[in-house]
């Protein structure tokens, strides 16, 4: 029997953390490299007609390979839709749009090049926001701005809310957040007889693959994409490779197959680069005097930016996580992403939950202070549970594992104590002090059909000895994904850990299991993962019974006898799920994990700063495969969280971002880092590998509210708006007693 130490619910040290500890792992940016430098020429203004481009003929341009729109043959990016230009051609939609493209060998006369290239372009209006976009005095997307809709329809919601006791009204607004990745963008690319190549920092090898077919006309064999170590994406690498290696595939290709690198500072990164959704939420709701929620009526508005991206299924997410983890009796979700001249905003960890479940957990306390009630008290009277239906219809069958969380998290923190401790009304020496949950949920995997729609292929290979070889295009990009498929696979198959490695993904080599997004690694491709290990595991166990001998002796027998062993397993939805995109009605998720957040905060009441005191979280991982990581991951993304609703903050002026920079952007260190007490919850789900749920994304979700909660404890202001900053905290103080607008 192969030691168990390495399988599901081990922690087994990370495969690539010494490489990365020790500085050997090597990143796209330490790959050696001969071959030409790019450089992107973009716009500065928001919104334009495009009359030229000239190249100064008094410079010197040998050696250097320009390119436009003008030979540019597909000029379209293939993403959900194909509205993005590689390079811009008779319009400019925002800022930082990529109008022309130079590479050369000579990195100073690169710079010295992008000088000598004049844009020359005609202003037009341009619209800046929501608010702007719905007006539609400037239609820049017929017929009136708006890119997508949805709308989720359970029962008669306004006209149940007229009927209740209570009505609560409030409007909240989220902003952008940069992804700043440790790794900026970064991506290589080459010809030879074979077609293109393209390698680098990249989340969704597949995505950039199916980018390369459409614009350049290639057939799949002759396009080949290879995920070299990346330094983290968070989503902000899931589409806008495909953007950069379509304009470098052409530079080189110009350049006569010569490599071609593009590598973005800090500055091109945050601006160029997509960015989470701002929204605007309005909530009406309607519940009983004590404190039984009724009816709910949701409107939302997205901040799209110049093109769809990933829009759709931003959108499509926070529409369907708009109520929260309650028992809502009738619900009406009308939502829409609306176009604006600012860079496109795109998929970022949560991808439109954190946006939308920060408005109802806000509301949940207003609801509260109405009626008098402890905010928790309130939400634990309307938890969602076994049978509960969802606003699509769904009926919660299993792994619902949200009251546990809530009752540790509770008691961890010592929650009802502080509560009556703590508040506005007990401050001391200039210091507040608060604490505030938030309960919320995220549903692993695609969307309804998408998963259906996808059908993602594992492979899993016989190597001699009786090691195991997985074949999956899931990226490692930090997350941990190369260890818990191995951990996943050994005990599959039944062998040790070290008995299995995982394939880099590289097209061609690894079978398309869908991108690396969605929280659907370890439950949706890990499940089918589990599944095919399991396979070949009972294959090499049948020849070891027949011809005897030990695991390794019979997969070697086996391999002589048929060549190649391998086992596939492609994704089928479980029996009963089904999904119907038109109503937006059925089972949107296969499985919710679960979580709740508490939050300790002291606020400054002279200088306006918020320290974190601390933060307790417990989640409902369906089963933890990798305990240590799990509990990594729901501490970094709480972290994330917590610097969206504190510090984080894009500034705009005139379509321009002012603070491109790490100095000037601010996001939390370690230091900034509060004491995290992280509770793990395990309501298996039958489906996931060894009832694992997917988890990276859901702790992005609560950190915010439950600051803002704190925040109220504190103070006795209810912030409706991110971030909240010192000088909101001032001017919110200044004029106590209004409502807060940012």
């Amino acid at each position: 029997m192969a030691s168990q130490a390495g399988w599901i619910g081990g922690s087994p040290p990370r495969v690539d953390g010494m490489a990365k500890i020790a500085g050997t792992a090597k990143y796209t940016a330490d790959l050696k490299f001969d071959g030409l430098h790019a450089a992107v020429i973009r716009s500065d203004i928001p919104r334009g007609r495009l009359l030229g481009i000239d190249f100064d003929p008094s410079f010197d341009w040998s050696g250097v390979t320009t390119l436009t729109a003008k030979e540019v043959p597909v000029n379209q990016v293939a993403e959900i839709e194909k509205d993005l230009p590689v390079l811009a051609d008779a319009e400019i939609r925002h800022c930082y749009e990529a109008i022309a493209l130079l590479a050369c060998a000579d990195e100073a006369k690169l710079e010295r090049a992008c000088k000598h290239v004049k844009v020359r372009v005609e202003p037009l209006p341009a619209v800046l926001s929501i608010e702007q976009a719905l007006e539609a005095k400037e239609v820049i997307l017929a017929p009136d701005n708006v890119m997508k809709r949805y709308q989720v329809k359970l029962g008669d919601a306004p006209k149940a809310i007229e009927q209740c006791e209570l009505v609560v009204k409030g409007t909240y607004r989220v902003h952008h957040q940069e992804h700043l990745y440790l790794e900026p963008q970064v991506l290589i690319a080459w010809w030879d007889d074979n077609g293109v190549h393209v390698t680098g920092s990249i989340q969704c090898p597949y995505y950039v693959h199916k980018a390369l077919m459409h614009g350049l006309q290639l057939p799949t064999e002759q396009v080949e994409v290879l995920q070299a170590v990346t330094g983290g994406a968070f989503g902000g690498k899931e589409d806008y490779p495909s953007v950069i290696a379509m304009q470098i595939a052409l530079l080189s290709k110009k350049a006569g197959g010569k490599p071609v690198r593009i590598l973005f500072d800090r500055k091109q990164d945050v601006e160029s680069t997509t960015k989470r959704h701002p929204a605007r939420v309005e909530v009406v709701s309607g519940s009983d005097r004590d404190g039984t929620l009724r009816a709910v009526h949701i409107k939302v508005v997205m901040d799209a930016g110049a093109y769809v991206t990933m829009t759709p299924v931003v959108l499509s997410r926070g529409t369907l996580h708009a109520c929260g983890a309650y028992g809502w009796e009738q619900v009406l979700v009308e939502a829409c992403a609306v176009a604006t001249n600012t860079p496109a905003n795109g998929a970022f960890r949560g991808f439109g939950a954190p946006q939308t479940l920060f408005a109802i957990e806000r509301h949940l306390d207003a609801i509260a202070a109405k009626l008098g009630m402890d905010p928790l008290e309130l939400r634990k009277r309307n938890l969602l549970k076994i049978g509960s239906i969802m606003p699509t219809g769904q009926v919660l069958k299993e792994s619902v594992g949200v009251e546990k969380c809530v009752h540790i998290a509770e008691a961890e923190s010592g929650y009802a104590r502080k509560r009556k401790d703590l508040g506005a009304a007990n401050a001391k020496h200039g210091k507040a002090r608060g604490i505030g949950a938030s309960v919320f949920l995220h549903g692993a995997g695609f969307t309804g059909s998408g998963e259906e729609r996808l059908k993602g292929v594992v492979s899993v290979d016989l190597l001699a000895g009786g090691k195991l070889r997985v074949r999956s295009s899931s990226t490692e990009m930090g997350q941990g994904t190369e260890t818990v498929f191995r951990q996943i696979a050994a005990t599959g198959a039944q062998v040790a850990f070290e008995d299995v490695e995982v394939s880099v993904p590289r097209t061609g080599f690894v079978p398309d299991s869908g991108p690396t997004v969605a929280s659907r690694t370890v439950m949706i491709v890990g499940g089918i993962l589990e599944l095919a290990a399991r396979e070949l595991g009972e294959r090499v166990r049948e020849e070891t019974k027949a011809g005897g001998g030990n695991f390794a002796q019979a997969a070697d027998r086996l391999i002589k006898r048929e060549g190649r062993v391998c086992a596939s397993r492609q994704y089928a939805p479980p029996a009963g799920m089904t999904f119907d995109d038109a109503t937006y009605t059925g089972t949107a998720y296969g499985a919710y994990a679960w979580s709740c957040d508490i939050a300790e905060v002291e606020v400054d009441l002279d200088t306006f700063e918020v320290k974190i005191l601390g933060f307790w979280s417990a989640t409902d991982v369906g089963k933890a495969v990798h305990p240590v990581l799990c509990k990594g991951q729901i501490e970094g993304g709480s972290l994330q969280a917590l610097g969206w609703a504190l510090w984080e903050e894009i500034q705009w002026k005139d379509g321009r971002i002012v603070n491109p920079r790490m100095t000037t952007y601010i996001v939390p260190t370690a230091l900034d880092a509060p004491p995290m007490s992280t509770a793990l919850v395990e309501e298996p789900y039958s489906n996931g590998p060894g009832g694992a749920k997917g988890i990276g994304e859901l702790p992005m979700d609560g950190g915010a509210p439950a600051i803002a909660a704190a925040i109220e404890h504190a103070t006795g202001i209810s912030f409706q708006n991110l971030p909240i900053t010192p000088e909101r905290l001032h001017d919110a103080m200044l004029s106590r007693g209004k409502e807060v607008q940012s």
